[in-house]
């Protein structure tokens, strides 16, 4: 398993909402819901090899791409004080790319910034599920007064 296949699975292993999870180089796949499937990757976004949140893309298997959304480590686990003196004030979590290698720089999250990445990832795709499901309630009452 590579580093990010690794870290994916960190984030996304526990999940009860993402089913049959594939993890492929930085992506992981997976099902929500009938057609409905959900691909969560490490894409840089301003700087090359440099990976300060992870994107969310909803698919439909038969349609294409639904939605994506972009969760930024800053924002979901803000800024975590370090034991080096070159960050007095601390860091943004970010993996980078150094030398060939693929790390977090200066701060490695722990159980609870995972647990926070994870329920981030699940409100997003409950959103999906829970329009599928409302969907399908609807067509059912559609029908009953038919």
């Amino acid at each position: 398993m590579t580093f990010f296949e690794s870290e994916l699975e960190k984030i996304l292993g526990k999940s009860s909402l993402l089913k049959n999870k594939k993890y492929l180089g930085k992506c992981c796949y997976g099902i929500l819901d009938g057609d409905i499937r959900a691909k969560v990757e490490f894409k840089d976004r301003q700087v090359a090899d440099n990976y300060s949140g992870i994107w969310v893309t909803i698919l439909n298997r038969k349609e294409g791409p639904l939605d994506t959304v972009y969760l930024s480590f800053s924002e979901i686990l803000g800024k975590k004080q370090v034991n080096n003196p070159n960050f007095r004030e601390g860091v943004i979590p970010h993996i980078w790319t150094n030398e060939g290698k693929d790390q977090w720089y200066a701060y490695q999250p722990v159980k609870s910034d995972y647990r926070k990445l994870t329920e981030k990832v699940e409100d997003y795709l409950s959103v999906f599920l829970e329009m599928d499901i409302t969907e399908e309630m609807q067509e059912g009452a559609e029908q009953k007064l038919i």
